[in-house]
């Protein structure tokens, strides 16, 4: 038997890899999950440095004149940045306001006005102030007298807006402090910010007992390691999990599945897909650490690669591909056509979907009740156990280890039933079953 199953994985493994399709995706399908990543950190730095003409009706009188001022030595300071060879480079637009007199019998027909040169394109943006921004009180319903709006296409992601709000705060707070009788420049101190660093913990050398230093964290690398990580499962899953539904269904139409089972049972075939399988998305997998770990080193970046992880990461792999390929494999036998397969194809994805739906909230609190309970659900466990393995916290031994024995279990559960419906389906002819009925196939007695 392990001699027909070594016989039908080698053969699965060697028509996987060879083919140009499995080549291809590999380099591929990692650079379409991580695209977004990559394009903006080439392209951080190609900002439209286009001028910005932006209107200001300042219907309070106080603080227009000053926010033009404060424009102006921010085009002269922040717009220009000097080069090694000494010459200049624009980095970043000018801000250049131009003060409105308001329309206070018709504003509406003035904002109307404003708006269509921002279509027009005649103007980028413009700011209305309301009249009491110095005092404001509680807002009633549509009254804007306490606030300032930002009229413009992109209002929302604008540059512009989230730079509007230090100078005009900062300008009505000295205003404020004016009418108190207090003087601004004393107070410079009390109104100073200080940022609050993330910092990760302090350790200590098992060697030589000195500490180690915490280092600062940020927020792109406590996101980045735990979604490169799923991200890389997901991949293995779609190479090595995933084709074996529709090639399980081309050799079941071809009758070649009827050829091979005159010299193994339908056990040895199944299984020597899925491992098959397994092996190839290994090969991948072996790659992208590989490829990873060398980066990282290049970079000067060792302290960055999760060693502690790597064996939990291929561990979990290993059976997820098992288990999403007993499953592929199991409702492959089941079809006869590419449209019956593509029909049964989301249910079989279901344990690698629902953790790219949820992986968010787990980052953001991989210690709380619902990731505890969703990592330990064994369809879900490889890749959200992972995923909470690569947060900066600390995961208590006994989940992972909890998780690890109950994804084997159900990746044996997973093999054995879907052996019952493969043994079933490769052999049926005709219409796909329902779902339901596949399901039943897996309790049936004979």
């Amino acid at each position: 038997m392990l001699d027909k199953i070594k016989t039908i994985t080698i053969r699965e493994y060697k028509a996987t890899v060879k083919t140009k399709t499995f080549l291809v995706s590999m380099i591929l399908v990692p650079i379409m999950m991580f695209a977004g990543i990559i394009i903006m950190k080439l392209f951080e730095d190609n900002v439209d440095t286009t001028d910005k003409k932006i209107m200001i009706i300042d219907r309070s009188g106080i603080v227009a004149e000053r926010l033009v001022t404060i424009a102006e030595e921010r085009n002269k300071n922040e717009v220009f940045e000097k080069k090694d060879n000494g010459e200049l480079k624009k980095v970043r637009p000018n801000y250049l306001f131009t003060i409105v007199e308001p329309d206070d019998e018709n504003p509406d027909k003035q904002r109307y006005e404003l708006s269509e040169k921002v279509r027009k394109k005649q103007i980028f943006s413009f700011v209305e102030i309301g009249k009491n921004v110095l005092h404001p009180q509680p807002s009633e319903d549509g009254d804007i007298s306490s606030v300032i709006r930002y009229y413009a296409e992109g209002a929302a992601l604008d540059d512009i807006r989230r730079w509007l709000g230090n100078p005009l705060n900062n300008e009505l707070r000295q205003l404020r402090m004016k009418e108190a009788g207090i003087d601004p420049a004393q107070v410079t101190e009390l109104m100073r910010w200080v940022s609050v660093n993330g910092m990760g913990l302090y350790s200590v050398d098992p060697q030589t007992g000195e500490y180690i230093e915490a280092r600062e964290s940020s927020e792109g690398e406590a996101i980045l390691a735990p979604m490169a990580m799923m991200m890389i499962m997901f991949i293995l899953s779609i190479l090595g999990a995933q084709p074996l539904l529709n090639s399980t269904m081309e050799e079941k139409s071809q009758k070649i599945s009827e050829v091979i089972l005159g010299s193994c049972s339908t056990f040895d075939f199944m299984m020597g897909k899925i491992l098959g399988g397994v092996g190839a998305s290994l090969s991948a997998a072996l790659v992208y650490v590989g490829g990873g770990v060398i980066a990282l080193r290049y970079m000067g970046r060792s302290d960055l690669i999760p060693l502690d992880l790597i064996p939990w990461f291929f561990a979990y792999a290993t059976l997820l591909i098992t288990m999403m390929g007993a499953i592929m494999a199991a409702l492959g036998s089941t079809c006869s056509t590419a449209k019956e397969a593509q029909s049964l194809a989301f249910p079989g994805m279901i344990p690698m979907i629902v953790p790219m739906m949820i992986w968010f909230m787990i980052v953001r609190e991989p210690l709380s009740s619902f990731s505890v309970i969703a990592s330990l659900i064994p369809p879900l466990t490889p890749m959200l156990m992972l995923l909470r393995q690569s947060t900066p916290y600390h995961i208590p031994a006994w989940q992972p280890w909890t998780g690890l024995i109950g994804v084997i279990l159900f990746t044996l559960l997973s093999v054995w039933a879907s052996a019952r419906i493969f043994r079933i389906g490769i052999l049926m002819s005709g219409k796909a079953p329902k779902l339901g009925t596949i399901i039943k196939w897996v309790f049936r007695n004979d």
